[in-house]
């Protein structure tokens, strides 16, 4: 049997064929898919969104601009990581040659951005020109036109422009990491050739609108249109375009620093400088230009890229957010409130009845709003103590904290500064919390306090009961509308006690004290509901798949469905082979990375791997185990990657509501598993599938779950008002439901 049939989903319909191997023994070591390069396969997915006919155009210039933008972190931090082990000369997995393996990945990544601009210039470009949108030449536009273009550059752009001349007297300028410029070739009247940089202001819209709306330009090209005000005398003979990608991952040891916060500071200001490892510039650029450049930044010519198009390519996210055609995009969406909530009860009172389940963003994140909101305004609220690893511009979340700690409450967020890309907005939130009196704690050395836990201490009936929220997802309300997370809310007393022993140990424990409890394997920590790395999550993924494999040896049932982002970790992988051999069925939903290589004959036939890619960024944790016919479920903060089981505080645990566990079990896992028209499937051969209905219903599981949540909840009405009064919205829903 089927996990699809044991979870009541028939798998008639679903073609896998492709995934057929000859029968071959068991390769050792284990075969594993090289990271990297299933990294930028996920992202040759999320580009196929962009070519799907089936997705509303402007959703398919989302999806393009997502890839590039993935592809700019890709150099950032993976092809980063490869020259900081070449350099340290650290053998590189799997093949141990950094070199060859660097040259592999480059490759792919040049591979790939020659597809997404294929893909903008000979689809998206002709598409968006017959709904009338269009992206024009300056040097194409009318006399009328260009006035207004000429008035802009002298109203908006002129005054906040720099040249650089590049000379003796200046040197090369530094050119910030994934900034756009120009560089100028220039030449005066006896016939001299200069060369000049203006860097592009990133504080303006990169795609300047026409009058009409829906006709651009591009912000570089009004500004080498009009450059030769900054010139004058000489004659502008080229323009082209460029930027730089550099190593920008960061690397905190015990040993070098003293205070945290000053640590991340100071290494911040170093990213900006390191290495360049990729150059980007507009084709057609001549020689003594392109040798300035690779010189001046140090670049090889396998790290260069001439684009046959505008560079910067996640900038064109500016046409779905600014273009108001709603014919061109899907249909929008309100995440609904869950029927629990639709009554006057304060949220305490309505998680006493029993766990609270959110599944966002079709559940509405207001329910997570209210949760700090009403604890920020209940008297009877003594303390709040919650992690933030990624938080949204205005947060409500650190809004709540900071008001509770002015009204005396005891408030303590613990605020995780290495959240990549992220520091700089989480040392200006750490400052304004601390400045409203909540204490503040910088996690610990070397340890990524990636879990997602709010504690709130309320005093009742003369006693100190324990609410706590658990999640996948940040507390963030941007992403909550974007991401697919799952949230708890309990007073069970056994979470309670290990949110409290979590809280204790990231704010009163050093580096060496976690190390000393890795290597205790937990020490005298005792976790009632809870599974934590670095501690035991690593070693409890591993007993939960092998007991998994004894119940099949035994004749028990056994299956795994684990949803995850990644899946990298290979003593994991390896434990899922056994598994897989001895007869375990295996469903694996990973979103992106997957290391594992599934359909194997006689080796990894049993596990099949689906990859989801829709409209929401599918982000949830979730673990089903058959447990020899008394199935569990578990949700978990982090993937199945080295960095989630041995550098990151990471918290699992137990789905004990059966309803919730059913909910989890027969509606979101087993409609995911049936998704035949968003999902993919990976081969043995590295190859993701996409998997089409056939004869078989549709079933495109991200539309299936805005359905549920429509029919079974209560509409908050608009986002932007429930997310900042969630209290209040939910009792206008409950008169609207009565009505």
């Amino acid at each position: 049997m089927t996990i699809l049939a044991d979870l009541g989903i028939s798998a008639e319909g679903v073609d896998v064929s492709e995934n057929a191997v000859p029968s071959a023994p068991p390769p050792t070591p284990i075969p594993l898919f090289d990271r990297e390069l299933s990294a930028l396969a996920f992202n040759e997915r999320v580009l196929a969104e962009a070519r799907n006919p089936a997705v509303p155009l402007l959703d398919r210039v989302k999806f393009l601009s997502i890839c590039a933008h993935n592809l700019d972190e890709f150099f950032m931090i993976r092809i980063g990581e490869i020259r900081d082990l070449i350099a340290a000369n650290v053998p590189s997995e799997p093949s141990g040659n950094g070199l060859k393996r660097l040259q592999a990945v480059r490759n792919g990544a040049r591979s790939l951005l020659r597809e997404i601009y294929r893909c903008l210039g000979e689809e998206l470009i002709p598409a968006l020109r017959k709904e009338g949108i269009r992206i024009e030449r300056v040097a194409d536009l009318g006399k009328k036109e260009r006035n207004f273009v000429e008035e802009y550059f002298g109203r908006d752009l002129e005054p906040i422009l720099t040249p650089l001349a590049i000379d003796p007297a200046h040197p090369f300028p530094f050119i910030a990491n994934l900034s756009l410029n120009l560089v100028l070739q220039l030449e005066s009247e006896r016939g001299e050739r200069h060369v000049a940089i203006i860097k592009i202001p990133e504080t303006v819209p990169r795609l300047v609108p026409m009058p009409e709306k829906t006709r651009f330009v591009l912000l570089e090209d009004v500004i080498a249109s009009h450059v030769h005000r900054f010139f004058p005398g000489l004659k502008v003979l080229r323009t082209a375009a460029f930027r730089v990608i550099r190593n920008s991952d960061i690397d905190i040891k015990e040993e070098d620093m003293q205070d945290l916060l000053k640590s991340i500071e100071i290494e911040l200001r170093r990213r900006e400088r390191r290495e360049v490892v990729w150059l980007e510039i507009e084709e057609g650029v001549d020689d003594p230009l392109m040798a300035l450049l690779a010189g001046a930044t140090d670049s090889s010519p396998d790290d260069i890229f001439f684009a046959p198009g505008p560079l910067k390519l996640g900038d064109l996210q500016q046409l779905h957010t600014q273009i108001p055609n709603a014919a061109l995009k899907e249909a929008p969406f309100n995440p609904r409130m869950p029927a629990e909530l639709a009554t006057t009860d304060d949220i305490f009172s309505i998680i006493r009845r029993g766990d609270l389940f959110l599944h966002r963003p079709y559940d509405s994140f207001t329910a997570v709003i209210e949760f700090v909101q009403t604890a920020t305004e209940d008297p009877d609220v003594v303390a709040i103590k919650q992690t933030l690893y990624r938080t949204d511009p205005g947060s409500p979340i650190i809004a709540a904290l900071s008001a509770a700690a002015r009204a005396g409450k005891q408030v303590t967020a613990i605020v995780e500064l290495q959240a990549r890309f992220d520091e700089r907005k989480n040392i200006t939130w750490a400052k304004t919390l601390e400045e409203a009196g909540v204490q503040v704690v910088y996690g610990i050395v070397g340890y990524k306090t990636h879990c997602k836990v709010c504690l709130i201490v309320r005093r009742e009936g003369g006693e100190l009961r324990r609410y706590v929220h658990l999640s996948t997802g940040n507390y963030n309300a941007v992403t909550g509308r974007l991401y697919t997370d799952v949230d708890l809310f309990t007073c069970d007393p056994a979470f309670g006690a290990d949110a409290a022993q979590l809280m204790n140990l990231l704010t009163g424990f050093s580096v060496a004290g976690v190390q000393e409890l890795v290597e205790a394997k937990g020490g005298t920590l005792r976790w009632r509901e809870f599974v934590v790395s670095p501690m035991d999550y690593l070693r409890w993924t591993i007993r939960m798949i092998e007991r998994e494999t004894e119940n099949a040896k035994e004749g028990k049932p056994a299956f795994i469905v684990a949803k995850m982002n990644a899946l990298v970790e290979p003593s994991v992988i390896e434990a899922l082979y056994r598994a897989s051999r001895a007869g375990v069925q295996i469903e694996l939903l990973v979103r992106g990375i997957c290391c594992l290589v599934p359909a194997m004959a006689g080796f990894s036939e049993n596990i099949r791997v689906t990859s989801i890619i829709d409209r929401f960024l599918e982000h949830s944790r979730i673990f089903r185990f058959a447990n020899g016919g008394v199935p569990e479920v578990w949700v978990s903060s982090g993937d199945w990657m080295p960095r989630n089981f041995l550098r990151r505080i990471e918290t699992t645990f137990p789905i004990r509501d059966a309803a919730v566990g059913k909910r989890i079990s027969e509606q979101i896992l087993a409609i995911s598993l049936a998704d035949n028209v968003k999902g993919w499937t990976l081969g043995a051969d590295g190859v993701y599938r996409r998997r089409t209905p056939g004869d078989q219903r549709a079933v495109r599981s991200q539309e299936s779950f805005i359905s549920i949540a429509r029919a079974d909840s209560v509409s908050v009405g608009p986002y932007e008002e429930s997310i900042r009064h969630p209290a209040s919205s939910r009792r206008k829903a409950k008169k609207k439901k009565k009505h």
